[in-house]
């Protein structure tokens, strides 16, 4: 269909303002809003992904593709709603406390919203009783540590020990990532998932949907 595609391009090239028409072009047309998100925004922003991950596309133009998304799933939304599209799942993501930093943060936000997930943004230096709280009254399937300071990753350890003590770590996958993060680091800790980027942390977040 000539309008998906071009939605699928307009976000692959960044095109915030073709994204967004074409999203109104199509549901004008009465292309069914889940198949605008499946087939143009979700595909779209599975490419933009592979293209990083494969070196073709950098941060800026990440950035950039993510915004035309956005953007163009903001005017989707209430169709979505309205059909009762539900999300993959939903994730709780925040900078750990300390760490002020949220580029990273949300970069992996805006990837993981472009795979289908819904996101609670907690911002920056959030503490444990936060990641808590989010996982009681929001119902979330996963909570997104972020740090970018190697002396706020010990944050992370306390926010998992804080989901044990409070009795909901086996209801939520910790994924963690940062500048100074590794697998070893999330193995020590106990998170589930470890992604070292945006790209990364959507398709293991799909893959822990799926297993």
């Amino acid at each position: 269909m000539a309008v998906l595609e071009d939605i699928y391009k307009s976000v692959l090239d960044g095109n915030m303002n073709g994204a967004t028409e074409g999203v109104k072009k199509a549901l004008s047309e009465g292309v069914a809003p889940a198949e605008i998100l499946n087939k143009g925004l979700i595909a779209s922003m599975s490419e933009v992904g592979r293209l990083f991950e494969e070196g073709e596309y950098f941060v800026p133009e990440m950035l950039i593709a993510a915004r035309a998304m956005q953007a163009s799933v903001a005017i989707l939304k209430p169709k979505l709603v309205e059909a009762d599209i539900k999300p993959l799942g939903k994730v709780a993501i925040g900078t750990v406390k300390g760490d002020l930093h949220d580029i990273g943060k949300n970069l992996v936000a805006m990837m993981l919203e472009g795979a289908g997930f819904e996101i609670v943004d907690l911002g920056t230096d959030v503490p444990a009783e936060k990641f808590v709280n989010a996982v009681k009254e929001q119902h979330v399937n996963f909570i997104g540590l972020s740090a970018l300071l190697t002396t706020t990753m010990p944050a992370m350890r306390t926010t998992i020990e804080a989901l044990k003590a409070s009795g909901l770590r086996n209801q939520v996958a910790v994924m963690i990532g940062g500048a100074p993060v590794t697998q070893n680091y999330a193995n020590e800790i106990g998170a589930d998932i470890y992604a070292q980027d945006g790209p990364s942390a959507a398709r293991k977040a799909k893959e822990a949907i799926k297993a």
